[in-house]
């Protein structure tokens, strides 16, 4: 049983981090999720904590679970990070190294792969700030996976779509098996 943590960030997407936690728990993967406060406005905790059996990850500073911080031990404990929606911002902070939530701060002591699903507008995606935020993630080893051409949640068509779970959980289980 591999543990992956999977990382929402705030984007209309997030609803889909649902049915991402169910497919890697129905493949025996150790799912353990982690929001930020934005992501919580498209998806509650509990609907996660109950897919996934494990409580949920909001806020460094509301951690509780002994002396070593949450956020220190599921990087620890992480066979693969994905970060599934990654918005901008969350792809902007990973990029520079700030750890001001949740998960940029586990991001940054987590030694596993970094797995990356962007679900944004078009242009954000396309912007050169995103661009070379983008290139030095993966310079760093991280994967892109998507986005994806399609209608947009702000009604604009183009790139910055998800991908569907089903090819995040394929990718994610086949980067797991190979290790």
């Amino acid at each position: 049983m591999k543990t992956i943590v999977l990382g929402i960030s705030g984007s209309i997407a997030a609803y889909k981090a649902a049915e991402i936690t169910s497919q890697l728990t129905k493949l025996g993967h150790n799912v353990h999720t982690v929001l930020t406060s934005s992501a919580s406005e498209f998806i509650s905790p509990l609907t996660l904590q109950t897919l996934s059996r494990h409580p949920v990850l909001t806020d460094v500073f509301a951690e509780k679970n002994g002396w070593q911080p949450d956020h220190v031990s599921l990087a620890d404990a992480a066979d693969l990070l994905l970060i599934a929606p990654a918005t901008a911002d969350i792809i902007a902070k990973l990029a520079l190294g700030l750890a001001d939530d949740a998960i940029s701060s586990l991001a940054l002591v987590c030694r596993a792969p970094l797995v990356i699903a962007p679900a944004m507008n078009g242009k954000m995606w396309m912007h050169p700030a995103t661009i070379a935020n983008t290139n030095t993630l993966i310079e760093r080893g991280a994967e892109f996976i998507g986005p994806e051409e399609g209608m947009l949640a702000c009604g604009y068509e183009g790139v910055g779509r998800l991908w569907p779970a089903q090819k995040i959980v394929e990718r994610c289980d086949e980067i797991l098996r190979a290790r």
